[in-house]
Parts: structure tokens; sequence; C-alpha cells
């Protein structure tokens, strides 16, 4: 796999390379976290306010069906975890919000990635979305594909591989035909699996590039000018920062 250049090993791309996303998205992953607590409703208003274009957050069924958004799926009640999905809503903590309390709070003029935790949930959040028109800036992930897959006939959300590099076993053109046959729209990867090289295969593919756990400036500026069409940082100060650089 080295063959597809880390981005270390790229150092700072002399020439910059065209997205298919213009401007690519600026994600405020759990909102933002390096500025407040994260997946809160505090977080993602103050990641809007200081400029990022799109929220990150992850979602878990209750028991009661309603989609929330919490990273882990455990709440601690006294010594023990119990998992959301055997907890009603009503009975979760109040800092976790549900996908409607961020709609009614933020509204919808941002792109939302979704990181689709309970299969289940699945339907149930590109409906509310649809619900709120803002299906068409939803972006919703899942580390199989074949997933996703099953829903791409139902809904207009841009579906997305979160994946790694190593985990290709047949390498990233292989997955990028099969994302382009089978209708996903994006690949997610760590930023330190981006080079230049590999956003050009897949953008080939007219599949869009998506880089995670973007968390310094020269890497957020370095991954613009490789030509990605979304970033993940804790740090929207940072992403705004890399952007402005990458120029």
């Amino acid at each position: 796999m080295r063959a597809w250049g880390l981005i270390e090993n790229d150092g700072l791309v002399q020439q910059r390379l065209p997205s298919l996303r213009n401007p690519a998205i600026q994600f405020a992953h759990r909102g933002a976290r390096a500025h407040a607590p994260e997946n809160t409703l505090g977080a993602f208003e103050l990641a809007l306010r200081l400029g990022a274009t799109g929220l990150e957050t992850d979602v878990w069924l209750s028991s009661d069906g309603v989609p929330v958004l919490d990273h882990d799926g455990f709440v601690r009640t006294g010594i023990r975890r119990k998992p959301i999905s055997k907890l009603l809503r009503v009975d979760l903590p109040s800092h976790i919000p549900s996908l409607e309390d961020l709609y009614r709070t933020c509204g919808t003029e941002f792109e939302l990635s979704i990181d689709i935790k309970d299969d289940d949930a699945l339907e149930k959040v590109f409906l509310l979305a649809r619900e709120y028109q803002a299906e068409a800036r939803l972006w919703l992930c899942h580390p199989d594909w074949e997933v996703l897959a099953t829903a791409r006939t139902t809904t207009s959300a841009r579906l997305v591989n979160s994946t790694r590099i190593k985990q290709m076993k047949n390498g990233p053109e292989r997955r990028a035909a099969e994302l382009a046959a089978a209708g996903i729209d994006a690949v997610n990867l760590h930023q330190s699996d981006w080079s230049g090289g590999l956003t050009t295969l897949f953008h080939r593919f007219d599949r869009y590039c998506i880089a995670w756990d973007a968390q310094h400036v020269r890497v957020i500026r370095d991954l613009v000018r490789m030509g990605i069409d979304g970033v993940h940082s804790d740090h929207v100060d940072r992403l705004q920062t890399g952007f402005s650089q990458a120029h």
C-alpha cells in the first residue's frame, strides 16, 4: 500500500489538485469538541458560529426508536453502563440530543455527516432529514458499503464508506469501482491514508474524498491541496487556517 504515498511523505503539495467539491466541506467532528463538550447542542451551535460548514456526529436508536447523538452508545447509571438501545429517550441524560433536537436548534443550512452506529437507525435518519428538507445535505457513513447500498434506491442522501486503505483487500482502484457501481458517493479515510494520487484515483470514478482526524493546520492544508472534498477535525479554528493556507 505504500505505493500510493502517505500524506506525511507528500510534504507541501506543490500544485493544488482539483476537488469535486469546491469549496471542500469543513466538518466539525462531534461539534466543536476541542472547544465544548462533544456531541452536545452547545458544541454544534459553537461549531457553526466559528465557521464550520458541516457538522459530524454519531447516531444510535433509543429503545423507543428515537435517533440520538452520542459516540459510545452507553450511558453511566451509578457504577454501571447501560446501552442507549436499552433506554427510552426520556430516560437518557439531558446532554444527549436527538437528531430532531439538532435540526430544531441549528436549522439545516449546513452539511451533516452522521456515523451510523446502529444499522436500524439508517432509515429513520434519512426519513427525519427528509421531513426537515435536509436530506440533500446529509452524508451517511458506515464501514460496510454493502449495508449502505441497501438504502441507495430509497434516499437522496450521500452515502459514505468509512474505512482504511489497509482494509481494502483488493486495492483502492477495485474499491472505487465497487463504490461507483453500487452508488456509494464517497470514501472516508484517515488523513494519513490520503495522497494526491489517491484523491485523483477516486475522483476518476466521480467519488468524493473525505478525510477524518485532521487535527493540525499543516495536515489540513495539505489535504485541501491534494483535492480532498471534506475534512473532519476537532478544531474549527485550525480548519479555517488550513483552508486559508491552501489557497
